[in-house]
C-alpha cells in the first residue's frame, strides 16, 4: 500500500508574528473574510487592523458549533471573497476550512489557543447543533497556510495550552497502533517513518517540557519551553495524528460526547482520559501506562470520570459511550483486534479507578 504524509502549505510561529499579516497574506487578493470566535474580538482586533492594513476585510462572528447549519450560514455570506481567514479555537478553525472547502477558496488558520491539533489538518469535526459529534468531514487539501502568534498563545488561559497537550498525548499512542498494524490513516495511505517519528517527537516534546510551558503560560511569558509545546501541541500533533493514523482515544473521545455532563469539557481533556482507556484497552506495560497517567496529574488533566464531569458512574450510561466509540467506522476499530463495546466500558471503569 502506498505511504502519504500531507501537511499544510505553509507554517508561520513566533511571537506577534500576526503584526506581519499583510506580508504572510500577500498571495491571496485583497478581500478576506474572516470567521472570528467572538470572544477573542477584543484581543485581536487592534492586531489585525495594524496587520491588515492593505486588505479589504469582513468580519463574521463565529455562532459556538461547528455544525452543518453553521457552516451553511457562513457560506451564504462568503462568496466574493479571495480568502477565508478562520481566528479562534477548534471549532472555529473547522468551520472556516469547511466553509473554504464548499467555496473552492483558499483558507488561511489563526489559532488564538493551542487546544487541539486541529489548525494544520485537512479534516473538519462536524457536531450537531446540541454538541454531539456527527462526522468527520475529510477535506481534499490542508490549510494554505496556517499562522501561529505565541504572544496571544500565552495570554490565553493556561487550561487551553494544558487541552492541547491532552490532544497531542494521543497522536503517539494512535500513530504507534496504525504502524503496527499497517492501516490507512486519514491522509490517504499508509505511515511514512516521517509521520512516526514526528508522533514520537511529539510525545517527547510533551514529557520534557510540558512542565515549564504550564508555568510560562500562567504566567503570560513566552519561553523557548512554550515555544516548542505550542508546536508539538498544533503541528506536530497535527501531522502525527493525520498522517500517523488514529486509534481507540479519539473514537472514545466521540463516544463521550453522547454525555451531556462531558460537554463543558474540551475536547483535549476528553482525549487524554481516553488515551489512558486506550493504554488499558491495548495491554500496554504498567509503567508507561502510569507514567502517562503522571503526565496528565503534573498538567492537570482528566484522570477519572468526577475529573470529566460525572459526579456518579451510571454502567448503563457508560456503555452507551462505549458503543458510540464502536460504531462501524470508528477509529478504535485500527487496533489489532475486535473490539466490542463491553470491552470498551470495562476499560473506562478501570482506568477511572487506576487514575484516582
Amino acid at each position: 500500500m502506498k505511504k502519504v504524509l500531507i501537511a499544510p502549505n505553509k507554517y508561520v510561529q513566533g511571537p506577534e508574528v500576526l503584526n506581519n499579516l499583510d506580508n504572510l497574506l500577500e498571495d491571496f487578493g485583497k478581500n478576506i473574510f474572516i470567521i472570528m470566535d467572538p470572544d477573542i474580538k477584543s484581543i485581536v482586533i487592534d492586531i489585525l487592523n495594524r496587520g491588515l492594513k492593505e486588505k479589504e476585510k469582513h468580519i463574521e462572528n463565529f455562532q459556538g458549533e461547528c455544525s452543518k447549519k453553521e457552516i451553511d450560514r457562513i457560506k451564504e455570506k462568503a462568496e466574493n471573497f479571495d480568502l477565508i481567514l478562520g481566528i479562534g479555537g477548534g471549532k472555529t478553525l473547522d468551520t472556516a476550512k469547511a466553509v473554504a472547502h464548499y467555496l473552492n477558496m483558499p483558507v488561511g488558520i489563526v489559532p488564538t489557543i493551542a487546544a487541539t491539533d486541529a489548525p494544520c489538518s485537512a479534516l473538519s469535526v462536524i457536531y450537531t447543533e446540541e454538541g454531539n459529534f456527527e462526522e468527520y468531514l475529510f477535506l481534499p487539501s490542508n490549510p494554505d497556510i496556517v499562522i501561529v502568534d505565541t504572544k496571544i498563545i500565552a495570554e490565553a488561559p493556561e487550561r487551553f495550552l494544558i487541552s492541547g497537550m491532552g490532544d497531542a498525548l494521543a497522536t503517539y499512542f494512535e500513530a504507534r497502533v496504525c504502524q503496527k498494524t499497517n492501516k490507512q490513516s486519514i491522509a490517504g495511505g499508509t505511515q511514512t517513518i516521517t509521520a512516526n517519528n514526528l508522533a514520537k517527537l511529539c510525545y517527547d516534546t510533551l514529557l520534557k517540557y510540558g512542565k515549564i510551558a504550564k508555568a510560562s503560560v500562567k504566567n503570560n511569558s513566552v519561553t523557548e519551553a512554550l515555544e516548542k509545546i505550542v508546536e508539538a501541541n498544533t503541528l506536530l500533533s497535527g501531522l502525527g495524528f493525520e498522517s500517523g493514523g488514529l486509534a481507540a482515544a479519539h473514537a472514545i473521545h466521540n463516544g463521550f460526547t453522547v454525555l451531556e455532563e462531558v460537554h463543558d469539557k474540551t475536547h483535549g481533556e476528553k482525549v487524554a482520559f481516553s488515551t489512558i482507556v486506550q493504554l488499558i484497552l491495548e495491554d500496554a506495560c504498567p509503567e508507561e501506562i502510569e507514567r502517562v497517567i503522571n503526565f496528565c496529574k503534573e498538567m492537570g488533566l482528566p484522570t477519572t470520570l468526577k475529573e470529566l464531569g460525572i459526579e456518579k458512574i451510571d454502567e448503563n450510561k457508560i456503555m452507551k459511550v462505549a458503543e458510540k466509540s464502536c460504531v462501524e467506522g470508528e477509529t478504535i476499530h485500527n487496533l489489532p483486534f475486535e473490539v466490542k463495546p463491553k470491552m470498551v466500558k470495562d476499560a473506562i471503569l478501570t482506568a477511572n479507578h487506576i487514575g484516582k
